[in-house]
């Protein structure tokens, strides 16, 4: 994946095709496009030891979300109900949007 492009964005509905988190749909938290990387909210959990910081901030060990390839999820098309590839087109208003390649259905509202 080329450094800055990413087919999916923050708020996404994205479902995981690959890995130990497939077929789960969620959305997306985090893009980092430097990365070719993305966020998923519930998927790819791993623990972290936190050590307290200050005197309210409790330790211990958290559960948290770690980026995966972008290329491991598809966006999630709710006409079709299921992951679609996407493309993108410009209105007749000039507006930019990105549509599902199976149904035609306009994705950015």
């Amino acid at each position: 994946m080329e450094a800055g492009k990413l087919h999916v964005k923050k708020g996404d509905q994205v479902v995981v095709i690959s890995g130990k988190d497939k077929g789960k749909k969620a959305r997306i938290l985090v893009a980092l496009p430097k990365t070719g990387k993305v966020i998923v909210e519930g998927v790819n959990i791993n623990k972290k030891h936190k050590k307290p910081s200050g005197q309210l901030q409790q330790g211990g060990i958290i559960n948290q979300e770690s980026p995966i390839f972008a290329s491991n999820v598809m966006l999630w098309c709710d006409k079709c109900k299921k992951g679609v590839r996407i493309g993108k087109k410009v209105l007749k208003d000039g507006t930019r949007v990105r549509f599902c390649k199976s149904c035609g259905e306009i994705i950015d509202k």
